[in-house]
């Protein structure tokens, strides 16, 4: 479980193909504390590592098909930067909301908007079942914790301050990128109850 406070920004170095498998190394600043099997949301999505160079400062991690196609993994290509999170440690501080790391499906970024302090950016997504946010509720994008509002059934918005801009991949959205989204599970549970 994840609570989509960013750690680290990391770096995809190189993409390989396996089949219809892809391999991701990444390069990040604490590389050689993670041990394989351990779980990293890479982007909001949970992947296991399965390799690590200390020397190198990489780790590895490896998509599936489902995977590449449900969220924005398969655009990932070397130099692109990512929000990475180890999953909680039993006695952490629970500073986000509840984050499983499976990504539910990606959204647009529609508008960024400079606020002269802060950021206001609009994403739309697809409406269905489940897809369900509201005034003051919690998202998860791309990894990261963050409240919407303005919130219609396929749409919302987010203000980012200053901090999440510069420690996060916000500063590398623009219109037209495309974002994973995880909505709030406790969300998800009751639209499921309520037949929505």
């Amino acid at each position: 479980m994840f609570t989509g406070i960013i750690e680290a920004l990391g770096t995809i170095t190189d993409v390989q193909a396996e089949g219809t498998n892809r391999h991701f190394i990444v390069q990040s600043p604490f590389a050689s504390e993670l041990q394989i099997d351990q779980s990293v949301a890479h982007d909001g999505v949970c992947l296991t590592v399965v390799a690590v160079d200390n020397q190198a400062g990489t780790h590895v991690v490896t998509a599936i098909d489902e995977t590449l196609q449900k969220t924005n993994l398969g655009q990932w290509k070397p130099g692109r930067r990512v929000n990475l999170e180890r999953c909680l440690a039993a006695n952490g501080r629970f500073d986000g909301h509840i984050v499983q790391g499976h990504v539910d499906l990606t959204a647009v970024c529609e508008s960024v908007e400079d606020q002269n302090g802060s950021w206001l950016y609009r994403f739309r997504h697809e409406p269905g079942p489940g897809r369900v946010t509201v005034e003051k509720g919690s998202i998860c994008i791309n990894g990261t914790s963050l409240t919407c509002f303005n919130s219609t059934d396929d749409g919302f918005s987010v203000a980012i301050i200053p901090y999440t801009y510069e420690h996060t991949t916000f500063q590398d959205l623009h219109p037209g990128t495309l974002v994973n989204l995880e909505f709030d599970i406790v969300g998800k549970y009751v639209a499921k109850l309520l037949g929505k």
